[in-house]
């Protein structure tokens, strides 16, 4: 049944009350440099934050052997966070409404050159309507928008009349293998809201991704001799060709996908990082590459992955030296699929609702093609999963930020989101 009028009009006023403490909530969460595998304390205070506020508590570690057995797992690495996964429980008095998963990560991406940065990316800095800093808006204002909403209710003497588990999830930026734990934990609920950075939209279908290393073997030489030798570098620039040739070849495919049709390039291949050789004066024996490529949703991770091993066997063959010392290719994060919020669920339609009355403005669908962990409710909990969080900008690049009015709306329409699909009751 929606809100009445009076009631949607104090949870408002509530977030709008509580705003400025959100604000400083989520600087704090911005100092945190909490880069992959470096998430410890910053997931020990959001425990604290969350029991101060009366919730079940859990902390745990990821079941590697676990992961590695289920078909949504991504390979571990050396680098692979042992961070624990943070969950608090809400419990209401009466189960009457509808349960909910409310989850954010708290991992960043490495914030690069400090000097590129026009202020300390772990420094929050606000001009105007824009807060800055690293991870502020992927995703830490969403991440703190889900006490926000609890600490709402509470301003009004109400508390959600169902179970809620608030997760604070790692590893989102590299596998996506944390939300994928608190499923393997027996989190299980009604509909799932991730308050991922979506422009005030909610996410219609994102992709899937696979993550991939490329050991490409030289033969040293002193470079007065470099025609004798086999430059690993070199070398590898002759595989990458035969990956854009692979990313062609899917950004055709677009054209038969229900969802991305209309997208200009909806299949990305990054060369996110490249590392070889050991002196200027000696041809180069090794090299190392790592890529991110994206797939469209429905299709499974091993499709991309045979793929990318026939792209990489073809540079093979064309290459004398290659041919008897082939690149080795490991998978060493996301094999991941995309998933699709199809049309129609009750639980959109209260988000709807709940938009429109918090903005005045129709809710609106998108495409996001890049990984989402929504990926794992949709796909194996097969329940309702909405991503839908403020506007931001420069995600992953240099003075990332988020627009401040659009966190205060985006906030104002999660409180009446989770009102109306969990109901409220008196605390």
């Amino acid at each position: 049944m929606p809100l009445d009028e009076a009631l949607a009009a104090k949870i408002l006023k509530a977030v709008d009350d509580g705003f400025e403490a959100q604000i400083e909530y989520t600087k704090t969460l911005v100092r945190y440099p909490s880069r992959r595998g470096e998430e410890h304390a910053v997931q020990d205070f959001i425990f604290q934050e969350m029991r101060r506020r009366g919730l079940t508590m859990e902390r745990f570690a990821m079941d590697e052997e676990a992961i590695k057995r289920h078909p949504g797992g991504s390979p571990f690495s050396d680098t692979h966070s042992k961070a624990p996964i943070v969950v608090g429980i809400h419990r209401p008095k009466a189960e009457t409404g509808r349960s909910l998963i409310m989850q954010g990560h708290i991992d960043v991406v490495p914030e690069g050159p400090e000097a590129m940065w026009t202020s300390p990316p772990y420094e929050p800095r606000i001009d105007g309507d824009w807060f800055y800093g690293r991870g502020a808006g992927d995703m830490k204002a969403g991440h703190g928008s889900m006490l926000a909403v609890l600490d709402a209710f509470k301003a009004i003497g109400m508390q959600p009349a169902s179970t809620i588990y608030v997760q604070s999830v790692v590893e989102e930026e590299s596998t996506g293998n944390g939300a994928l734990q608190c499923h393997l934990r027996g989190y299980k609920a009604d509909a799932a809201i991730i308050p991922e950075p979506s422009g005030g939209k909610v996410t219609r279908a994102n992709v899937g991704v696979v993550w991939f290393q490329i050991d490409v073997a030289g033969f040293p030489v002193h470079v007065r001799e470099a025609g004798n030798g086999q430059n690993a570098i070199e070398a590898a620039f002759g595989v990458i060709r035969k990956l854009r040739e692979l990313e062609a070849q899917w950004n055709e495919k677009a054209k038969d996908d229900a969802w991305f049709k209309d997208q200009a390039h909806p299949i990305n291949l990054n060369v996110g990082k490249i590392k070889g050789g050991d002196w200027a004066s000696s041809v180069p024996a090794w090299c190392t590459v790592d890529c991110r490529i994206a797939i469209y949703p429905g299709e499974k991770p091993e499709t991309m992955m045979r793929a990318i091993e026939d792209a990489v066997a073809r540079a093979t063959r064309e290459d004398r030296f290659l041919a008897n010392n082939p690149p080795r290719v490991t998978w060493n994060g996301f094999t991941t699929e995309g998933y699709v919020l199809e049309p129609g669920s009750e639980a959109e339609a209260v988000l709807a609702r709940a938009h429109e009355r918090a903005t005045g403005e129709t809710l609106l669908p998108q495409l996001i093609p890049a990984y989402l962990d929504g990926r794992v409710y949709a796909l194996f909990d097969k329940i309702p999963t909405l991503n839908y969080g403020p506007y931001c900008e420069l995600s992953h690049g240099f003075d990332e930020r988020f627009s401040i009015a659009s966190l205060k709306k985006s906030t104002g329409a999660m409180a009446l989101f989770v009102a109306e699909w969990c109901g409220l009751e008196a605390i």
